[in-house]
């Protein structure tokens, strides 16, 4: 593992270990605290079938806020994720609904078989909320998950959300608990930017939403690579580029017939913008079905790439890996 120590631009402080945490709000930005943890809490309080599960991370899931308002419904399951997720199949089978958190290297990794077998086979009511999806931590490797998308689409029964925003957040929690069956949901905790409510944005589980119209590109995007799409929007307009955004926050089922009618319309270029590694997730998905209809726009991906991640601050590996506002901006103008 290789840690990134640059040097501070010109007029720029000197990032700090403090980058390295899953902090993506820009400074200024809007945000709310802890969107997640203050909607299941909103959630629990007509749902007595709701119950909070953690592995030693209610504080880094956000879900402490749930264990202080309801702690007759919070179960603390230590450094066991294994045993998190098998016992929240077993709850889930007497008739509960767990809500089960940790980071989603563990849930990907470390449990995977644990899920597979005992949640997703079973087709088991669990919704698992994980967060440090892709590259939203600085820490390496160990913490970095960014092939979950990946292994979590390929498991059968499993539905697999990933939020842009603490606003899309709030609306996706009661959303995912009127869907029956097992969730994977990508969590964004703490400080979280609040963007798509200035767009009047509702989330429909299974639904692909065009967030803005353009003629020369359309940006197909999921999760925090929405918000950086919407960002670069105001970038490419300098440089007169007119950019459309298409925001997939399910990313299984996929909604298809969108994604297809907004591809297909003659002229743009078609960008898919994932915190993920560029094999199994969003841009290999929407590739897939726009091959399998026969639309073939020009097509480029913006991902991590296939490979063990460095370490450092946030910001800079961001750039680093072409997934920040300004890299975003500049690959497009480029492949314009």
């Amino acid at each position: 593992m290789k840690t990134v120590r640059s040097a501070p631009l010109p007029g720029k402080p000197r990032l700090t270990t403090s980058a390295m945490i899953a902090s993506i709000a820009a400074e200024g930005q809007k945000t709310k605290p802890a969107p997640f943890g203050h909607a299941l809490v909103e959630l629990a309080r007509s749902r007595p079938d709701v119950v909070g599960m953690t592995a030693d991370l209610g504080k880094y899931t956000d879900l402490h806020i749930f264990a202080k308002e309801f702690p007759d419904r919070y179960y603390q399951m230590g450094m066991a994720e294994q045993l998190l997720f098998g016992a929240a199949s077993g709850l889930a089978a007497e008739g509960f609904m767990p809500f089960a958190t940790t980071y989603a290297v563990f849930a990907s990794r470390r449990a995977y078989d644990f899920i597979h077998q005992t949640i997703a086979e079973e087709d088991r009511n669990v919704k698992i909320v994980c967060a440090l999806p892709g590259l939203t931590s600085g820490y390496g490797p160990s913490h970095q998950a960014a092939e979950d998308l990946a292994l979590f689409r390929a498991m059968p029964n499993m539905t697999v959300v990933d939020p842009c925003d603490a606003h899309e957040i709030e609306q996706l929690v009661p959303a995912i608990a009127a869907h029956r069956g097992p969730v994977y949901m990508r969590l964004l905790r703490g400080q979280v930017p609040v963007v798509l409510d200035e767009y009047d944005y509702k989330f429909e589980l299974g639904n692909a939403k065009l967030i803005r119209d353009g003629k020369d590109v359309l940006v197909i995007s999921s999760g925090i690579m929405t918000m950086r799409a919407l960002e670069a929007v105001q970038s490419l307009k300098n440089d007169r580029i007119d950019a459309a955004v298409l925001h997939v926050p399910t990313i299984k089922p996929l909604d298809a017939e969108t994604i297809l009618r907004e591809a297909g319309k003659p002229g743009r270029l078609v960008v898919v913008a994932e915190n993920h590694t560029t094999i199994g997730g969003l841009g290999e998905a929407v590739a897939a079905v726009l091959m399998r209809s026969g639309v073939h726009p020009r097509f480029r991906q913006i991902a991590l790439p296939d490979e063990f991640l460095d370490a450092g601050a946030l910001p800079t590996l961001h750039d680093r890996y072409g997934i920040s506002t300004a890299e975003v901006a500049r690959q497009i103008i480029h492949w314009l």
